[in-house]
């Protein structure tokens, strides 16, 4: 079981690291704020978006179980779909637009909710991706999967405050490019995965 909970930490690393409004939101207060006031931010962040992850994640469930052919169209879907998601980070521009960041700690955590869970991209591309990959695994592997994608999302965004507070000034857009490329081409090896997994219920 232990490779299902590194897989799903490699793939928590691969989603979360493009660029996004909660990656500039953290690294933002991480700019901008005290250490202390950041680590709240990257909690609250953490807070929200293992709640989508896990909604994404196992919303899909009961219809798995009631309805079988729902993975056949899961799986075709989630194969276009998450390819795509790992083409369009390839080929995406990050920018470092700068985010007010003088609220009050109660209206940060109203922005930390609107950045996950008010971001359609992130709702429809989460449950496409997170949908798609519990479709393919076994059904005792995924409890692990999904604690691995949830030690991914508390250790990037603690980690992208650890970072930017030490090397605050010294990042720059073209290594935000690399990122977004590479872990691109880390999703686009899941979508391939899961056009496998489609194949295979026909063979």
């Amino acid at each position: 079981m232990i490779e299902y909970l590194l897989q799903g930490f490699l793939l928590g690393l691969a989603y979360l690291a493009p660029i996004g409004m909660q990656n500039m939101y953290v690294i933002n207060s991480a700019i901008r704020m005290t250490r202390l006031r950041a680590y709240q931010v990257a909690g609250m962040t953490f807070v929200f978006d293992i709640s989508l992850a896990l909604a994404c994640f196992f919303g899909i469930g009961f219809l798995l179980e009631k309805f079988p052919a729902v993975k056949v169209i899961i799986l075709l879907v989630g194969f276009f779909a998450v390819t795509y998601i790992g083409i369009r980070l390839i080929f995406s521009k990050p920018t470092l637009e700068e985010i007010e960041m003088n609220e009050p700690l109660t209206k940060i955590a109203l922005m930390c909710f609107a950045v996950t869970w008010l971001n359609p991209n992130a709702v429809i591309d989460g449950t496409m991706l997170l949908g798609g990959i519990r479709a393919s695994l076994p059904s005792t592997a995924s409890n692990m999967f999904i604690l691995g994608v949830a030690l991914a999302s508390f250790t990037w965004f603690n980690g992208i405050v650890a970072v930017v507070s030490t090397f605050k000034g010294r990042i720059s857009v073209k290594t935000f490019r690399f990122i977004n490329g590479l872990c691109g081409a880390v999703i686009i090896v899941y979508g391939l995965m899961l056009g496998l997994s489609f194949a295979q219920l026909f063979i």
